[in-house]
């Protein structure tokens, strides 16, 4: 099974901020107990690198990946780091160049019909949908993916356990992004991650 195929079958991926080293093995495995071993870290704060690498080590069967990536030094980074797939915030030629290299699943961002005419020039037919909520969510991308049959897509971005089912009721999409189940303390984290499989239960 490759990435995509572990994507699709898990349809939810959390979105995770770890700002201290000292949260991320407690963090993931409240993932883990809750039974979603799926997990995008946010390159965004000063310990995303070390994170990566501690929970790609520990949990080398978890499907973890690199978000928030926009430049090809950060993609390097986050591939030698561990990331089994990348995902930004936009589209970067640049970034989709280093993940052919590697051979490494790249869902860019895209917000306009021109950004999925770019992916799909670089041969990138899953995209991310972001900010889905504030673009119009469902009613705006069904519209938008009328014009492109050959496109799959994960949308992010005020995804909650409120909206989780009518997004994935759309066949476009194969898995929300979100990070409505990373607040609290990880039991309140394996709660809420046990809760939303409970949610999308007649989806999987």
């Amino acid at each position: 099974m490759n990435i995509f195929e572990q994507i699709k079958k898990y349809q939810l991926v959390p979105v995770v901020v770890i700002n201290n080293l000292d949260d991320a093995l407690p963090t993931m495995e409240a993932l883990i107990r809750g039974g979603l071993p799926v997990a995008e870290i946010t390159f965004r704060t000063a310990c995303a690198e070390e994170a990566l690498k501690l929970l790609t080590k520990t949990y080398p069967e978890a499907l973890i990946g690199a978000g928030t990536i926009i430049n090809a030094k950060q993609c390097e980074t986050a591939i030698k780091s561990g990331a089994k797939y990348i995902v930004g915030p936009g589209l970067s030629s640049s970034v989709a160049e280093v993940c052919k290299k590697y051979d490494i699943p790249y869902i860019p961002g895209v917000a306009t019909p021109t950004e999925i005419m770019q992916a799909l020039e670089l041969d990138l037919n899953i995209v991310k949908f972001f900010p889905a909520s504030n673009l119009g969510g469902v009613k705006t991308l069904k519209a938008i993916c009328s014009a492109f049959p050959q496109i799959e897509v994960m949308v992010t971005g005020g995804i909650s356990e409120d909206n989780v089912l009518e997004y994935l009721a759309f066949e476009k999409i194969i898995a929300c992004g979100g990070s409505w189940m990373m607040k609290g303390t990880p039991l309140e984290i394996e709660n809420k991650t046990k809760r939303a499989i409970e949610i999308i239960g007649g989806n999987r």
